[in-house]
């Protein structure tokens, strides 16, 4: 049985982006290893794997919370055409809950981060979604109790 969220992994080309990307959201940088070899070509199942894996905490987490980031030196990470494209089967998007959503959207905003959308209410959360690195979707989410649903087919 699942306990809890562990860690979500992204390739990125920019490593340096990707980690002010997330310290903006609260992230911290723990560390950083290359991984290689055959254990790690054989779990991944990509040949003669060598990347750069960052490992950023989410400060003040409980139960610790993790961004893993992977710089692929070889092989060439494959780029997805559909990444940013909501409705392509398979992963879709990350949530990050959050105090205050508003206040957040000020503040990366501010820092050049781009929503992808405007606040939207729907059943008791405030929600937006938010470019992130390598076109991935980021969606911060306030639970604030109240609401009903934000569609014309709920």
């Amino acid at each position: 049985m699942v306990k809890h969220f562990d860690h979500v992994t992204i390739v990125v080309r920019d490593v340096e982006r990707a980690k002010h990307f997330f310290c903006l959201l609260g992230f911290e940088h723990d560390h950083t290893v290359i991984i290689s070899g055959k254990t790690f070509s054989d779990y991944m199942r990509v040949n003669g794997i060598e990347a750069e894996h960052v490992t950023l905490v989410l400060a003040g987490s409980e139960p610790r919370t993790e961004v893993q980031l992977l710089r692929y030196l070889h092989p060439q990470p494959i780029s997805d055409p559909h990444i940013s494209e909501l409705n392509k089967l398979g992963f879709n998007h990350v949530c990050f809950a959050v105090e205050d959503v508003d206040e957040e959207v000020r503040r990366i905003r501010k820092a050049g981060i781009e929503t992808r959308n405007e606040i939207m209410d729907f059943y008791g959360r405030k929600l937006v979604f938010i470019r992130g690195p390598e076109g991935i979707t980021v969606e911060l989410s306030e639970r604030h109790g109240g609401g009903t649903g934000g569609s014309e087919t709920n």
